[in-house]
């Protein structure tokens, strides 16, 4: 059973690498928005006037802020029937994310790579409700290489600084593993996926492979930052604390 897997690789780790989806591990194309736009039209009868930034935020704050724009005095009521239409969409449109998603520079490898070696353990903390992360990362055949039992998501808490502290006790009850802040690694692409960590007290590698720019990500207080991932080899080091040293890019 795969659970007897992740619970085998979790007494042996010493690292927890939390990977966000949408811009780090891989980019699931337009129907990741459009998903939220159909979503709403089915529950409110009308089409969001424009597509808003989803980029580092949760899947219940992203329909919040188009309930916003639709200056609904009653909005509340509506978020976890557009959640759950979403879900439906997203589901059937598995086959397009196939066809058009693309899996960010150096991930397979990198994967790979952190998975054969038993000192890591790999789930994710990501905006997208449960579901909508297993459509996306299956779709694209990433889930082989993470535990997503332990994993957080925004069905979790709309609050995306509230995810890591749930992985962590997720891998301590699951898994019988726990990991102190500072073993724990979150790989993301945005300012969002920096501020969850440093709210747990974990370490944060940003990656320029989202919509934010390198420069823009070097701007901030991370503890690396990354134009992508294509170098596996110094990324491995830098996770496993064996190399703090690693060229940021151009």
């Amino acid at each position: 059973m795969a659970s007897e897997r992740w619970r085998a690789k979790a007494a042996s780790a010493d690292r927890l690498v939390l990977w966000d989806i949408d811009g780090t591990l891989m980019r699931a194309g337009e129907i990741a928005a459009v998903v939220f736009e159909r979503a709403i039209e089915q529950v409110l009868g009308t089409r969001p006037s424009r597509r808003l930034r989803m980029a580092g935020k949760t899947d219940p704050q992203i329909v919040r802020e188009h309930l916003a724009l639709a200056d609904l005095s009653d909005a509340d009521r509506y978020v976890e029937a557009i959640l759950a239409r979403a879900e439906v969409e997203l589901a059937g449109a598995r086959d397009l994310i196939t066809q058009h998603g693309t899996v960010k520079p150096g991930v397979l490898d990198l994967l790979r790579r952190l998975d054969q070696d038993d000192r890591f353990l790999q789930s994710v903390v990501t905006g997208n409700i449960t579901a909508n992360a297993a459509v996306k990362l299956g779709a694209l055949g990433l889930d082989a290489w993470l535990d997503l039992e332990i994993g957080a998501y925004g069905s979790d808490s709309a609050e995306r600084r509230d995810l890591v502290p749930i992985a962590m006790a997720r891998a301590e009850r699951l898994r019988d593993r726990r990991f102190e802040p500072g073993q724990v690694w979150i790989i993301g692409d945005t300012g969002n996926d920096l501020a969850c960590a440093r709210a747990a007290g974990a370490r944060c590698l940003l990656v320029a492979t989202g919509g934010e720019t390198l420069e823009a990500l070097q701007a901030l207080d991370a503890d690396a930052v990354l134009a992508d991932l294509s170098d596996t080899q110094a990324v491995h080091r830098l996770l496993a604390g064996t190399d703090t040293a690693i060229d940021t890019g151009p």
